[in-house]
């Protein structure tokens, strides 16, 4: 079920529950009142996540330049 009042998640913990309510979302099975209650979890847990990577980002950032790097190049997926 998906919780109430949201605790200072880490990341991995935040996207293992997201991962969980769609797959819970998924299988059709909710009530309404579920559905838009595990949606609004589901939201505040990928806010959680956006932002914990975006800190994992500007520690990166603040690292490399600190090691004298400063050209970042942004991480593209079709150059993968």
């Amino acid at each position: 079920m998906a919780k109430k009042n949201p605790e200072k998640l880490d990341f991995e913990t935040s996207l293992k529950e997201l991962e969980t309510l769609v797959e819970t979302m998924e299988k059709g099975d909710l009530s309404l009142e579920d559905s838009l209650s595990h949606f609004e979890r589901g939201v505040q847990l990928s806010r959680t996540c956006q932002q914990a990577l975006k800190d994992a980002e500007q520690k990166v950032e603040i690292l490399m330049k600190k090691s004298g790097q400063d050209d970042i190049i942004p991480f593209n997926d079709e150059d993968a």
